[in-house]
């Protein structure tokens, strides 16, 4: 039986941070991105799903709000994970034969 995975992880991290801690506190990408001292260009991708959560970009987020990092990456983990198994019978590799 396969394991289901919840629906809130199936989008990026970034989109997640947008919606759920960016807006609320009623900040702009340039506001955002200007209090966490990275590139308004680099925050407007993450928070639009263009690119992935970093691990760095993680620690800034656990700064800035309390969020904690690990949490973050487990997500943006969790949704490369669910991206990937969407289009898994479409990599095709075979198993390694046991070691008699």
């Amino acid at each position: 039986m396969a394991i289901q995975m919840h629906p809130s992880l199936r989008i990026p991290a970034g989109v997640w941070l947008k919606e759920e801690i960016v807006e609320p506190y009623g900040l702009t990408v340039t506001g955002v991105a200007d209090h966490l001292k990275v590139s308004r260009q680099n925050m407007s991708a993450l928070l639009n799903g263009k690119t992935g959560l970093s691990a760095e970009m993680a620690i800034r987020f656990e700064k800035a709000f309390g969020i904690k990092a690990d949490t973050l990456m487990r997500m943006q983990s969790a949704y490369e994970l669910a991206q990937a198994r969407g289009h898994e019978d479409e990599i095709d590799v075979k198993r390694v034969p046991e070691i008699a």
